[in-house]
Formats: C-alpha cells, structure tokens, sequence
C-alpha cells in the first residue's frame, strides 16, 4: 500500500514516518510533503489509498487538504494528526468526509501505543477513530445546549470576518430578523451577555470568546477569508 504523509514539522514528520515503518509493515511506499498544497498535488498524481494529515499547516490547511482529497477519491482514509482539539476543526472535518470513507483524529499528545492503534484501525482496517478529547469534543458539538447550531457557527464565522447583518443575512439565505437572532444566540452561549454592555463591544467581544475557546481558529478564518473573497466576486 502507498502512503502519503503531509506535515510541515521535520521532527513530529520523522517521528510519524518511523512510528508508521514499525506499525504498519504492509506499507510499500511511504511519501512525505510537507504542506496542504503539496499534498493535494502529490496526491492526485500518485494513487494513494491512505493519507496522514496534519491540520495545522501553511499555504493549505489539512480540511482544506482533505476537501480536495476526498473530492477526487471519496473512499480514501485520512488519519488527521493535530497538536489540537478544536471544535473548528472538528465542525470542518463533519462536513467534508464522505460516507465511503474511513477518517481518525489523534492528538500529537497521544502515547505511541495510541497512534499506532489509530494508523492500523484507520488506515489498514478502515475504521472510524478519534482521540478520547476529541471525542469528548465531539460529544459537546452534537448534542448540549450550549453548542452553536451550524447556522449559528456560520453567523459567527461572518461576524468574524466584517460582514454586516445585512451581508450575512444575503450570503446566508437568511432574514435580517434570522441573523440576529442568531446572534443574541451566539452571546448567550459564548458566554457574553452577561458582561457590561457599556464597557464592551458584544460582537468583538464574541469573537474573542470563540478565539479563547477555540470554537474558532486562524485557519478557520483564514480559509473562510478564501470562500468570502470569491462569494464576493460573484455578486
């Protein structure tokens, strides 16, 4: 079986490729890049059946990376690798994997043990696995009361960007009244409603919130920053 790795860093890179030559023995083909971009284009030139992503990384992060991935191969299995476990990333990776394919999600903090369980159960035997945190994680997103709903995520994900109410509510397909109620949403579950109004700016300070608690993050916006730029351009 072909391999291909992508992640920027040379040291958890090295580690990833020596941990994968013990656990899994029935690799023929281990390829390293060394970033999103790269990995989209040695990927489709090379007829890999199985990926190791890091999310976190310059020019093409690993949702991004992985969009493209499993665009051109929907049955392709994606073990993520990330230092973090963050609802952005989580909400990202949700949206994009196709029903045929197998997809883990392992922390860099995780024991060896750990990681070579993940690269055999993911990559080998096709099965879906993610890290305890991140399951908690995943958990929290799904079901508790104080999850953003996705259209509520969207909203923030524009309010971060600049956009006004009236944008967002055209780029979303929503009504003025729908965006902000969204928001008033947003404030309470974030945690910003209870603070002094006259003191701070709600819609900054919501997008703090989120930065804080990692609900977001650069790569998220920066991405987002992306499709914004060419929604633009075409209204």
């Amino acid at each position: 079986m072909k391999l291909l790795v992508v992640e920027d860093d040379p040291f958890h890179a090295q580690f990833m490729l020596d941990t994968i030559a013990r656990a899994l023995p029935d690799v023929t083909e281990i390829t390293h890049v060394v970033d999103g971009a790269e990995g989209e284009a040695e990927f489709l030139s090379g007829g890999y059946l199985a990926v190791v992503l890091d999310l976190q990384m310059p020019r093409r992060n690993g949702v991004e990376a992985a969009r493209a991935i499993w665009a051109s191969r929907p049955e392709t299995r994606i073990l993520f690798w990330s230092n973090y476990a963050d609802e952005a990333y989580l909400r990202g990776i949700t949206k994009i994997v196709p029903e045929e394919s197998a997809y883990g999600y392992v922390l860099k903090t995780a024991s060896v043990s750990q990681l070579e369980l993940a690269l055999r159960a993911v990559l080998m035997e096709g099965q879906i696995m993610v890290d305890r945190e991140v399951h908690r994680l995943q958990k929290r997103v799904a079901t508790p009361r104080d999850a953003l709903s996705e259209s509520e995520f969207a909203v923030l994900v524009d309010v971060a960007l600049g956009l006004t109410d009236k944008v967002i509510a055209e780029r979303r397909a929503m009504s003025l009244r729908s965006v902000q109620n969204r928001l008033l949403s947003l404030y309470d579950k974030l945690g910003v409603d209870g603070e002094d109004t006259g003191v701070i700016n709600k819609r900054t300070r919501a997008i703090n919130r989120a930065l804080l608690t990692r609900t977001l993050n650069v790569e998220t916006l920066v991405s987002a920053e992306r499709e914004m730029t060419q929604w633009l351009a075409q209204h």
